[in-house]
């Protein structure tokens, strides 16, 4: 299991942070992406989201720890710890310069799409039959 809440003195340690410069941020975030693309990662993931079928508790189950091992492989390499908090660390500097670097920010877009199943919404209006 996976938690999104780090100790205090585990989020403000900075020997533990990697700090990267947005054109930096961008090379990794790219690297990413491109990894989801590998016909193995990619066959995890379809793999993990039709056993979530759409359902978000089955997807954090499922698809979120393949979604953090592949990330890990290639975040590894720039510093990040190999376990959920380095994805979580490294997540957080990309939303840092979303706000700066509008590459950036295609690129987290781009990523989450990834990983989130697409949100349907109902009709607006339109279910309920009127009665003649």
């Amino acid at each position: 299991m996976f938690f999104f809440f780090l100790p205090a003195e585990m989020a403000s340690a900075p020997a533990q942070q990697p700090t990267l410069t947005v054109e930096q941020t961008r090379v990794v975030l790219s690297e990413v992406i491109q990894a989801f693309a590998l016909p193995e990662n990619a066959a995890r993931m379809e793999e993990a989201k039709e056993s979530a079928s759409n359902d978000m508790g089955k997807m954090l189950q499922l698809v979120l720890p393949v979604a953090t091992q592949i990330q890990q492989e290639v975040i590894k390499a720039y510093g990040f710890n190999n376990e959920g908090e380095g994805v979580l660390k490294f997540a957080r500097l990309v939303k840092m310069y979303e706000n700066q670097d509008p590459e950036i920010a295609a690129m987290s877009a781009k990523l989450k799409a990834l990983l989130l199943p697409p949100l349907s919404t109902p009709p607006i209006g339109g279910s309920v039959a009127a009665s003649s």
